[in-house]
């Protein structure tokens, strides 16, 4: 059953995100979060592939593992970035090979030092492009295939980005694009904008909230920096309030816990977790939640 498929039933989806390992203490530590993550059976675990396909052989392999020792469904992140056409045709047809049927397309950020984005010569412009070559791809070879795309809901709630935000998902939506998941947001009522606004426009995508658990001030000031949404000033001083680390994680997880709750009362079909490739937070979280699958 694709990622597609089970957005389509009643179930409330459990997933998670991992990135690929970059040293062998990082492998180590990504091998027992993935051990511990996957007890909790979650429906799919997404795996980030780096900036100019920087991770292209740990992201494989990093599939292949939950595949194969943990046999959960992998969604395979794929971006646009510092790649030629052919070089994504071949990452493609070597995830297809290998049996992946469910990916994410996204056209990724700029490497490391670069400030401006630009497309390899011979490259895809667009993450709808993307989403356009894997539907032709996995066509030519007869394979059914789902694929994912991301929203931005806390872009969608500034007015001078949001009908671009909403023609630039309908776009995915044309080229074949079968759900999407939001990058990070803290706000339900920006969740729910996004998901009427897209509708009253055509957009019929599911779209599944990212939550991240959020459990020290550092972490909260790096996710500030990398994604560009502020942590809320209360999570935040409460955070940096925390006596120990176990104040902090607990701070983290409820504040995720009530906004989690809240998404699927608003009707979002699951919720996808930022692990940080660590499982102690996802799992309170889910255990909060009562996501956990027996």
């Amino acid at each position: 059953m694709t990622i597609r498929d089970l957005l389509a039933t009643e179930h409330t989806t459990l997933s998670y995100e991992l990135f690929p390992p970059r040293t062998p203490a990082a492998e180590v530590s990504l091998e027992a979060a993935m051990e511990v993550l996957a007890s909790t059976r979650p429906d799919f675990i997404s795996i980030t592939y780096g900036a100019s396909g920087s991770t292209r052989s740990t992201s494989r392999a990093a599939v292949q593992r939950l595949a194969e020792a943990h046999t959960i469904p992998p969604l395979a992140h794929l971006t646009c970035v510092g790649q030629s056409r052919a070089e994504l045709i071949g990452v493609i047809e070597a995830y297809l090979a290998e049996g992946v049927r469910d990916f994410l397309a996204l056209r990724g950020d700029p490497p490391q030092g670069q400030v401006d984005w630009s497309p390899h010569p011979d490259g895809l412009l667009y993450a709808s492009e993307l989403v356009a070559l894997l539907r032709e791809v996995a066509g030519a070879q007869g394979v059914d295939i789902s694929i994912g795309v991301t929203a931005f809901p806390a872009q969608h709630a500034l007015e001078q980005w949001r009908q671009q935000g909403l023609d630039v998902l309908r776009a995915k939506q044309d080229a074949g694009a079968d759900f999407a998941i939001t990058q990070v947001f803290y706000e339900v009522p920006h969740y729910e904008a996004l998901v009427r606004d897209a509708s009253a426009q055509g957009i019929g995508l599911p779209i599944v909230p990212e939550v991240m658990p959020l459990v020290s001030a550092r972490r909260a000031y790096r996710a500030a920096e990398l994604t560009g949404v502020p942590t809320p000033d209360e999570l935040l001083a409460a955070l940096e309030a925390a006596e120990d680390d176990d104040t902090a994680l607990a701070t983290g997880v409820a504040h995720a816990a009530r906004l989690s709750r809240d998404l699927v009362d608003a009707g979002a079909p699951g919720i996808h977790i930022i692990t940080f490739n660590k499982h102690e937070a996802a799992c309170e979280l889910v255990d909060a939640l009562g996501l956990r699958q027996s």
